[in-house]
């Protein structure tokens, strides 16, 4: 009996290490948006989930925060830089995120919504819980309120960003801000990625001549597009 609880607390002991070497080998991506930024939607759309789809979402601790250039009136009420509509996307955003912890869920909804803002079909955004299979759980807490506490917290988390954000999709790899060159993500997060077990997305970018080749490219492309929402000044 004593010899099967040490080999017990030893398993025990292994997993728990195993489990914070883990954690900590995650490379932290973090996305600081707002709702209704074409450039925030087409980002989320057609970029971001190249890390669901290449196994890459296992390396990153993906932090979402949909603020942005939203600013706080000295009367403490909150202007959003598209509007009212905007203000409650976002809210609706942090209320998915908070009510659906696992990522790969709220991130399905809220691609579901970005998806609607590029086509053009916001109204049918609360179709996208159905879709995605998900309960109304973030529908109710925008409606008594909760969603804009948690809005003011991701305001505070956003004005404490350093250098501060000047423009959104702002992209943080690790603490360090990607500017205009966010499109890029990927790369940053391979190249800060420490663990032996580099994902299978690394090693087929780090082996692709090509790819280092579009990479320049696109830098140029993209400083001379300026595809952002400036924040007001």
């Amino acid at each position: 009996m004593a010899s099967y609880q040490r080999l017990l607390r030893f398993c025990i002991t292994i997993i728990c290490c195993f489990l914070s070497l883990s954690s900590s080998q995650k490379v932290t991506l973090s996305l600081y948006y707002e709702a209704l930024c074409p450039y925030c939607a087409e980002f989320i759309v057609n970029h971001l989930p190249k890390i669901f789809e290449t196994g890459l979402i296992s390396a990153i601790d993906l932090q979402l925060v949909p603020w942005g250039n939203t600013v706080i009136r000295p009367d403490g009420s909150i202007l959003c830089q598209h509007g009212e509509t905007e203000c409650a996307l976002n809210s609706i955003h942090a209320c998915a995120i908070n009510a659906y912890p696992d990522v790969r869920k709220h991130f399905g909804y809220i691609y579901c919504t970005e998806q609607l803002v590029l086509e053009n079909k916001l109204e049918k955004w609360a179709d996208c819980l159905e879709m995605v299979g998900l309960s109304r759980a973030a529908v109710e807490c925008y409606i008594n309120g909760y969603g804009n506490q948690l809005e003011r917290r991701y305001a505070e988390e956003t004005s404490e960003l350093y250098p501060a954000h000047r423009f959104v999709p702002w992209v943080v790899v690790n603490n360090q801000p990607l500017q205009e060159n966010y499109q890029n993500f990927v790369m940053y997060v391979c190249n800060a990625y420490g663990s032996n077990q580099v994902p299978e997305a690394c090693k087929i970018l780090n082996s692709s001549v090509e790819t280092i080749r579009r990479f320049n490219s696109s830098v140029e492309k993209l400083s001379n597009s300026h595809q952002v929402c400036y924040r007001n000044q």
